[in-house]
């Protein structure tokens, strides 16, 4: 049996429709399809029997059409095998992986931000996050196995047939528990995530100093669910409880009223939610967010009281205040904690930008600090954590490549509370790992929420002050700011938006190393010939070949084919060797295109246009 299955570690996709439209939003997915999900299904159940006896299993769904016969089909393959199951029914996938760590394994049937005739499946055990890409090989090299047998689809209808229907009607009836279960682990994990801390009195002070602060300056959230799977999590009455004032709009669950992914216009309904309150006089609404289907991304809208209109901020801004907020938090809590040692290097580093000679001692903490990223990601998180005194370590494409990427991190002494892909906004904040909306709307609000306080006598520095301090910024600083105060303090550079047109090629070459040996001839034939004129245009002066696959980053490579599947950059710098510019390029593993982008520093529309078509003109040369 063939199969147009996309299996890599951060989801297998396909169109599961019949008419193999991707926006058919029919249920139905017919008798192939079926035989490919039961096969998947066993798969997954002889791995995780291999890994213990008797395992437990959650599952569950986004809002997708065709996600109830999937999920039946497999739910029927794992009892068959002697697998307890319990069924989430609709829920998020941050709220999902946050139960899974109650039980043995989880399942979820999702394809994320792709059009609503797609479906596909997220395997992983109790960690938190999908299974990585050595494991998911496992998985992929078995599924291929069973999908090349000759009876393969009577085999498959046979599997789940064998399957008791006293246990089938055991797992939904117990469903409705399971949900409200889930929705209890998800909200105490949340609050976990968000304050830093396993410590519920510290967890509740951070609470109930967010609450406190909201009395004096009320703030207002719009949530645009589009049908998603968040329609039925904590968002609304985590949110109020916390003291936020949250509308929902388009929160009934499955009518997706637009398109899926959270980008560009689709957040107009957000934005438009949001005017229209404040024309109304509601003045305290000053954010909301889209989450894509499964709810595991939320990228941000936010009023801008200059210019009186809701603007929806770019992919990598999110990622950037994200960052910024975690890592602040990061000195904010320790000081608060009375661990001096953060707040007097900043202090350092301050002193060292206005050439007051310090030496700068390390052993004031034994903190290592880290971010991890992936490639496209852009090179203004360099320059937030370079201020903040935080390394960055960057992973191919794809969520668990940040994940795990992290992990080894943390086993060589780092910590690293937060990671993720600048280039689709949303971050990861750990112990979570998997992105998640409230995670990026709490970083937001912990920005504009923890201000100066002053305790004892003494002035408690609140986390845009500790930023403006640390980046030499404080003339922008003042008592009264607001996001948009913060955003203009942001390291200023032009980025190509992952979802836009032009980001995205057809290729025609199916063997991408072949494909970027062809660029690499092209491109270093092109440098010789205009390298005057792009000192000239960029002050560019050399430039450096950079190869992400999985967890691994490679500077300096000669032979750009290395690279293969994974994320090719090239890296230009000036005459002192600072990063100016990159042009990034990487083959999807969830959808058959070709993804390049560019990230040049400052405010240069123009220029980010015109590197972009450079890169664009050398790569469909090199797939002639």
């Amino acid at each position: 049996m063939k199969h147009d299955m996309i299996t890599s570690a951060s989801g297998w996709r396909k169109v599961f429709t019949i008419s193999k439209d991707e926006n058919d939003d029919s249920g139905e997915i017919g008798p192939e399809n079926m035989a490919i999900v039961a096969l998947a299904a066993e798969t997954f159940a002889d791995y995780i029997l291999s890994k213990k006896k008797c395992p437990l299993v959650v599952l569950g769904n986004d809002t997708r059409p065709t996600g109830p016969q999937i999920a039946n089909t497999m739910i029927k393959v794992l009892l068959a095998k002697k697998i307890a199951v319990t069924y989430a029914g609709i829920i998020a996938a941050p709220e999902i992986m946050a139960y899974s760590q109650t039980v043995d394994a989880f399942i979820y049937i999702t394809a994320s931000h792709n059009p609503i005739g797609h479906n596909g499946i997220k395997f992983g055990l109790n960690d938190g996050g999908v299974l990585n890409g050595t494991e998911n090989a496992k998985l992929v090299k078995e599924f291929e196995k069973k999908c090349a047998k000759s009876d393969a689809i009577d085999y498959s209808k046979k599997l789940a047939n064998n399957c008791s229907d006293v246990d089938l009607d055991w797992v939904y009836a117990e469903s409705i528990a399971i949900k409200r279960d889930a929705l209890g682990a998800y909200r105490q994990f949340s609050k976990q995530v968000i304050s830093g801390t396993t410590n519920i009195t510290q967890q509740n002070f951070l609470f109930s100093k967010i609450r406190k602060n909201l009395l004096e300056q009320p703030l207002g959230i719009v949530c645009d669910m589009n049908g998603s799977a968040r329609t039925l999590s904590i968002d609304s009455t985590f949110l109020n409880e916390c003291g936020f004032s949250f509308y929902g709009i388009n929160n009934i669950p499955g009518q997706i009223v637009h398109e899926i992914i959270p980008e560009g216009e689709n957040l107009n309904y957000c934005a438009k939610e949001i005017e229209n309150r404040q024309n109304l006089g509601d003045k305290k609404v000053v954010l909301g967010y889209m989450p894509d289907c499964d709810g595991d991304r939320g990228n941000i809208v936010y009023w801008d009281e200059k210019e009186k209109k809701a603007k929806i901020l770019k992919a990598q801004d999110v990622f950037a205040l994200s960052v910024l907020s975690e890592l602040t938090y990061q000195i904010y809590s320790d000081e608060s904690n009375e661990n001096k040692g953060l707040v007097k290097k900043a202090e350092q580093f301050i002193q060292a930008q206005n050439g007051i000679e310090s030496k700068w001692d390390e052993n004031l903490t034994n903190k290592k600090f880290a971010v991890v990223v992936n490639g496209p990601t852009s090179m203004r998180i360099d320059e937030i954590a370079n201020t903040l005194k935080t390394k960055v370590f960057r992973a191919e494409v794809g969520e668990a490549n940040v994940v795990n990427l992290a992990r080894i991190k943390r086993t060589e002494g780092y910590e690293v509370r937060i990671l993720g892909e600048g280039s689709n906004g949303g971050n990861i904040t750990h112990p979570s790992a998997v992105r998640d909306p409230i995670n990026t709307i709490f970083a937001i609000i912990k920005l504009l929420v923890l201000k100066d306080e002053r305790i004892s006598g003494i002035t408690k520095k609140g986390l845009f002050h500790i930023w403006c301090e640390a980046s030499n910024q404080m003339d922008k600083y003042k008592e009264l700011f607001t996001l948009r105060d913060v955003i203009e303090t942001l390291p200023k550079y032009t980025t190509t938006g992952v979802s836009e047109n032009r980001a995205i090629l057809k290729i025609k070459t199916e063997n991408h190393s072949a494909l970027k040996s062809k660029f690499q001839k092209i491109f270093t034939e092109q440098w010789e010939i205009h390298k005057d004129e792009l000192k000239k245009l960029y002050n560019f002066s050399s430039y450096e070949a950079v190869r992400t696959n999985g967890t691994e980053e490679i500077k300096g490579i000669t032979d750009y084919s290395e690279s293969a599947k994974g994320g090719l950059k090239i890296i230009f710098k000036d005459e002192n060797k600072n990063p100016l510019a990159y042009i990034w390029m990487r083959g999807s593993g969830t959808e058959p295109v070709f993804r390049i982008m560019c990230d040049i520093k400052g405010d240069k529309e123009k220029e980010e246009k015109k590197l972009l078509e450079w890169e664009t003109q050398m790569l469909r040369k090199a797939d002639e």
